[in-house]
């Protein structure tokens, strides 16, 4: 039987999946003009943030292993790329 995680990957082919790594940095700042969360995490061994919202906070993962469901963004701020990873899914390893 295939898991929610496979489901989606096989179903979004853009979508990547990477398991048991250790979360570096994990810092949650409140939106402006929002009442969401923004969780910005690093990964180990990986030079850009997975960045996902949540209307509330939650315990820093920072030391934790997790699994992570993602795609690639780009954003273009003054002709500038910057790439980040958009986190579908995130879960404790």
């Amino acid at each position: 039987m295939k898991s929610e995680r496979q489901k989606l990957v096989e179903k979004h082919r853009q979508l990547n999946q990477t398991d048991n790594v250790k979360v570096m940095s994990h810092v949650q700042r409140e939106e402006k003009d929002s009442d969401w969360i923004r969780h910005t995490i690093m990964l180990e061994g990986i030079d850009v943030p997975f960045i996902y919202r949540r209307k509330q906070q939650y315990q820093s993962l920072k030391g934790a292993r997790v699994n992570v469901t993602y795609y690639r963004h780009v954003e273009d701020v003054a002709g500038i790329e910057f790439e980040t990873m958009k986190v579908v899914r995130i879960k404790r390893s």
